[in-house]
């Protein structure tokens, strides 16, 4: 085992295990297959968070929301994630409509979006990401009754 002290390797693990971990993850990244890949993993994931959550339903997990009772823009992501595992649907999108989008985008990016979205200057990608923010945050201070409307 020589090398550089510290040094990681970047290769792939050796045999079958390491041969189909890195044609999954080589899949993950393009084309159709890699969408199949990401919509199957976060449908599992969802799945798995809604029966953990009626299982054990652990509370308000968001730290700003806990101890201050102000949602962040992101409140509601878990619960998009129940909802949907749960079967349903509109109570995903009404708990945080930009956390569904942003997992959409996720899913779609191998078809080519994730291209378009870094043809974008950073300037202009910052500024949708902060109009989003905004526009989340304002729903989740009205869905939680902060801000009357």
């Amino acid at each position: 085992m020589g090398g550089v002290p510290g040094a990681v390797a970047a290769e792939a693990p050796e045999g079958v295990a390491g041969r189909v971990v890195s044609r999954t993850l080589t899949a993950a990244r393009h084309g159709p297959m890699g969408t199949m890949l990401r919509v199957t993993a976060m449908a599992v994931a969802a799945v798995g968070v809604a029966w953990i959550h009626r299982s054990h339903d652990p509370g308000v997990l968001c730290p700003l929301r806990a101890f201050t009772g102000v949602p962040c823009p992101l409140c509601g992501g878990t619960t998009v994630f129940v909802e949907a595992g749960s079967g349903r649907p509109v109570r995903a999108v009404l708990a945080n409509p930009v956390v569904l989008a942003g997992a959409f985008a996720f899913a779609a990016a191998p078809l080519g979006l994730g291209r378009r979205w870094w043809a974008f200057s950073p300037r202009t990608r910052g500024w949708m990401l902060g109009i989003a923010l905004v526009g989340s945050e304002l729903w989740q201070l009205v869905r939680f009754g902060v801000l009357r409307v």
